[in-house]
């Protein structure tokens, strides 16, 4: 009697609800409808590549591993002669490797400069003062004066080519002298002999100096690649620093740098790409006179793939060695 009554006052086990399948949105991510977005215009440039520059790149690695006749009654015969045309550019043609030396040896010091250069000069154009937007044009004027038409006419301009060029002379008056004085005259080069921080450091800082013209007109768009990376920062995390009792300087190392460390290995590779492929580029101006002359297309192409193998090697070293220190920050 006790058993029946328990089981009739237990109360009915209940019965779980399955849980709602969720069906599949239809409509794509975000992420994925700005990578398409992102397809969407490069497509432009895609194109052009395998359509128009394609069939241009194939015709100059044929023409690296051929030799060229031009016949008689026209038209020309093409003769595989394999790696004929790079043997004689590293090993008979010595002008290539000497001018191919120094520029990637000029290149080595260049970066460092033209990085650190625009580095300062964004944090400089970043802070709050008059007429910033006025400082940040005026800066960003030598990277529209160095191109195109405006380009080709200053080539002509000799204080131009004083200014750009560390040997050239100028008569002060009391003498004719190299633009080198210019360093001399504000004791540069004394006071970092009297640091005693070595010959080649000293020397590397006066060529610098002496070649503030270039370094400049070659810093305009990393500077400003600079400026977008110091602007995303936020102000918060330097506020944080300051109620912690941080310094500037330690903000800067701390906080700065590493937050831009991203658009630094940007602008090395930039700045390697824009100073080995620039019309002023020794070893460009080399290799184009050498198919302006007398079949010289099939040795000048096979000089250009081995540069361009060149530049492909330097861009990985630079990335591989910059890879280390960047940090990129989470945002979840």
């Amino acid at each position: 009697m006790n058993n029946a009554v328990k089981t009739a006052n237990k109360p009915a086990p209940v019965k779980k609800k399955a849980a709602p399948v969720k069906k599949k949105s239809s409509r794509a991510s975000l992420d994925a409808r700005k990578a398409r977005s992102g397809w969407l215009f490069l497509l432009p440039f895609i194109l052009g590549l395998f359509f128009i520059y394609g069939p241009v790149i194939l015709d100059s690695i044929k023409f690296s591993f051929g030799a060229v006749k031009t016949l008689p009654g026209g038209g020309f015969q093409y003769d595989f002669v394999g790696f004929a045309n790079y043997n004689e550019a590293l090993t008979v043609d010595v002008y290539f490797v000497q001018t191919l030396t120094q520029g990637i040896k000029d290149l080595i010091f260049d970066i460092p400069a033209i990085v650190i250069f625009s580095l300062f000069m964004a944090v400089l154009l970043n802070q709050k003062m008059l007429g910033r937007a006025a400082f940040r044009a005026i800066f960003f004027i030598p990277v529209i004066l160095c191109t195109g038409l405006i380009d080709e006419i200053d080539s002509t301009n000799a204080l131009t080519q004083y200014m750009s060029d560390n040997t050239s002379s100028i008569n002060t008056g009391a003498g004719t002298d190299t633009v080198n004085a210019v360093v001399s005259m504000t004791d540069i080069q004394w006071m970092f002999d009297s640091m005693k921080v070595g010959t080649e450091l000293t020397q590397y800082v006066v060529n610098i100096m002496n070649n503030i013209y270039d370094i400049i007109n070659r810093s305009g768009v990393q500077m400003l690649i600079f400026l977008a990376g110091l602007q995303s920062i936020s102000p918060a995390i330097y506020e944080s620093c300051n109620i912690d009792g941080a310094s500037a300087w330690e903000a800067f190392w701390k906080i700065t740098i590493p937050m831009v460390s991203p658009m630094i290995l940007v602008n090395a590779i930039y700045t390697v790409i824009d100073a080995l492929t620039s019309a002023t580029n020794p070893v460009m101006s080399y290799i184009s006179g050498v198919y302006t002359g007398n079949g010289g297309r099939e040795l000048s192409s096979a000089m250009a793939w081995m540069y361009f193998l060149i530049v492909i090697g330097i861009i990985g070293i630079v990335t591989a060695a910059l890879s280390a220190f960047i940090f990129y920050q989470r945002r979840d």
